[in-house]
């Protein structure tokens, strides 16, 4: 459906911006919690990607590319929350000063620009299994960006440091076993998709 590419490009536009901001500004901050936002959505970039090119190339998505999204978007997610585990695991045994406040401000922001890409991708998911993955992730993404919020303010109140990995180690906790979960309930529609439903195919059939 042509009105559908505009909503993934946005989508994918979107959710760039939350990867680069969040990156920088957990790297200024020295806030696990934000860069394990970041890593999060840059493995949902990966994902939509792939699904936007369904709707900008002559030919629709095949069925390999579409699994190769959902292939990315799952690893990913798995592969970079065991990573930031190991990473949080180390700051709790030598914790490093947090600014709290950049991490409130840019997790609100974050949480803000995720339920705008879940609300983006809301009617195309409708269509393809893919993408209501790619949508259900973004819905618990404004969760997931709540959480360098409580860890900044915890912080900055208490002026515990070791606050941020501990946070950083439950998120990454909660994107392990909501991947593993949707992947296992959705398996035969994410590994062996039909093929997108987009304008391409409904074109060819008029």
């Amino acid at each position: 459906m042509a009105h559908h590419r505009k909503f993934m490009a946005a989508a994918v536009a979107i959710n760039t911006a939350i990867v680069v901001v969040e990156a920088g500004a957990g790297f200024q901050a020295n806030s696990l919690s934000l860069l394990m936002d970041s890593v999060h959505n840059l493995s949902d970039e990966l994902a939509l990607i792939f699904l936007f090119l369904a709707y900008v190339t002559s030919t629709g998505l095949s069925r390999n590319m579409q699994r190769s999204a959902n292939l990315l978007n799952s690893a990913g997610l798995i592969a970079m929350s065991g990573l930031l585990l190991w990473q949080a695991a180390s700051r709790v045994f030598e914790p490093r000063p947090v600014l709290g406040w950049v991490a409130v401000v840019v997790g609100l922001a974050a949480a803000a620009a995720n339920w705008g890409v879940a609300r983006l991708l809301l009617q195309p998911s409708k269509d393809n299994p893919a993408v209501r993955l790619a949508y259900i992730h973004n819905l618990g993404d404004v969760y997931v960006s709540l959480a360098p919020v409580a860890a900044g303010v915890l912080v900055t109140v208490s002026g515990q440091a070791i606050i941020d990995p501990l946070i950083a180690s439950f998120i990454a906790l909660y994107i392990l076993w909501s991947t593993v979960r949707e992947v296992t309930v959705s398996r035969d529609d994410l590994i062996w998709p039909e093929k997108i439903v987009c304008d391409h195919a409904a074109n060819s059939q008029t």
